[in-house]
């Protein structure tokens, strides 16, 4: 029977993610059918997940999901996999407003149980109190077991393994620290090599020699498996054509919007960095990514760029996110101030200069149209007074923010990505 898990921590810096790729990788390597999900609208972790798993991961919000949806998310992807592990977000409890969107309230929704990793390695038994008030908080999120991160010694471990037994919460034992398994930050999602499958096999290898995954199996969840269907309301005698930038510079999507382009549309995949014909298409999606890593090659490829703006002067729908924003700018101007030209669609500029940094998630209103998404950039974005915008935009507070969706003809471009997996194809296509 498929079981399922959460992993969560008291607080942020804890190892979840290491340990969430190196028990995906363990039990893919016993023959298990492993599904990664990740809380909250991180699409970097996603892309580790899926290389850990060699199985797609899937995001899981509260905030930009209604819960019937999330479930049903969960429910479609769990039910082809023997284990479904669901990395949490930041600390349980921390949500956008109180534990809204945390992984208490994922974890809680989904009715799965608990498994916290905490950075115990300046911790002993005043671990005690801080794991008896995690799981008397709120007594609808169960926490089934606990994982010591970071701790050197059987000796050390003696007094958190007193602690649990104190609170009543069972401990799965210790991990030592290891240098060789420290997950490299920034740019690595979008370079996975061999160095990174070596950096997950010994990640695995070291959290099964140091802890019992088959007694953490036996705390998860177990239901049956079930049959889920995706029904979407395709338009009569309507099939889309719709084409997806994907390469090295846009790669920052989230696997449902995809699969929900591809039930409503003739889904194509090209790259602005390799390829110099635009394919015929109703609908251009520009994902976010890292394009100020690949500004030569996508300044140079003057052909791709000429067809993407007679595209948009023809009147193509296109919906840039982020770094596909960027791109539909005049010029991105990289740390050093060199100018790139871009598509020149839009007026705006935007730099890696000054970096400062926009997070959070944006309820965006059009009309009667509401649709949520998250923001999070370094770069900033200049020469805009003139540009046309559409629209309002507020964070989770119901404040409204700065952050503007620029429009030209049928060209929608914003720092946010939006999760548009809840829509009706009227939506967004004409």
């Amino acid at each position: 029977m498929p079981k399922a898990f959460l992993i969560a921590a008291p607080w942020s810096n804890s190892g979840k993610t290491t340990l969430t790729l190196a028990m995906s990788r363990w039990f893919m390597n016993q023959g298990y059918s492993v599904q990664p999900f990740k809380c909250g609208p991180d699409y970097i972790d996603t892309i580790h997940h899926t290389t850990a798993a060699r199985k797609v991961a899937i995001n899981l919000d509260t905030v930009m999901m209604p819960p019937a949806h999330m479930t049903s998310v969960f429910d479609r992807y769990s039910a082809t996999a023997d284990i479904s592990i669901v990395e949490g977000v930041m600390g349980l409890f921390d949500g956008a407003v109180k534990d809204q969107g945390s992984s208490a309230a994922i974890a809680k929704t989904l009715d799965i149980p608990v498994i916290l990793v905490v950075n115990a390695a300046a911790m002993a038994y005043t671990i005690a109190p801080i794991l008896h008030g995690l799981k008397t908080f709120d007594p609808e999120v169960k926490i089934a077991g606990v994982i010591f991160n970071f701790v050197k010694t059987a000796s050390h471990y003696a007094f958190l393994k007193e602690a649990c037994d104190t609170v009543g919460i069972t401990s799965l034992g210790y991990i030592p620290p290891n240098d060789e398994i420290a997950i490299p930050s920034r740019h690595l999602g979008l370079h996975i090599d061999s160095d990174f499958e070596n950096v997950i096999q010994k990640a695995a290898s070291h959290v099964a020699t140091h802890i019992s995954l088959p007694k953490l199996l036996e705390l998860a969840k177990t239901y049956p498996k079930t049959t889920h269907k995706i029904t979407v309301d395709i338009p009569e005698n309507k099939k889309y054509k719709i084409a997806i930038a994907k390469d090295e510079a846009f790669t920052f999507t989230y696997f449902e919007n995809l699969k929900w382009l591809e039930n409503i549309g003739e889904v194509t995949y090209f790259s602005p960095i390799h390829d110099s014909q635009l394919p015929e298409t109703d609908v251009i999606y520009l994902a976010g990514g890292y394009p100020e890593l690949y500004l030569d090659a996508l300044s140079n490829n003057v052909a791709m760029r000429d067809q993407i703006k007679a595209a948009a002067n023809r009147g193509v729908r296109i919906f840039a996110e982020c770094g596909g924003m960027m791109y539909l700018g005049t010029t991105i101007i990289d740390e050093k101030g060199v100018s790139y030209p871009m598509t020149g669609i839009f007026a705006y500029h935007t730099s890696m200069q000054n970096k400062k940094l926009s997070l959070g998630y944006r309820k965006v209103v059009v009309d009667d149209l509401e649709i949520w998404g998250h923001e999070f950039h370094y770069s900033t974005i200049s020469n805009t007074d003139n540009i046309p915008t559409v629209g309002n935009v507020f964070s989770a507070r119901e404040k409204e923010v700065s952050t503007k969706i620029y429009q030209y003809k049928n060209v929608y471009a914003s720092y946010i990505h939006l999760y548009w997996a809840v829509l009706e194809p009227k939506d967004i296509c004409i």
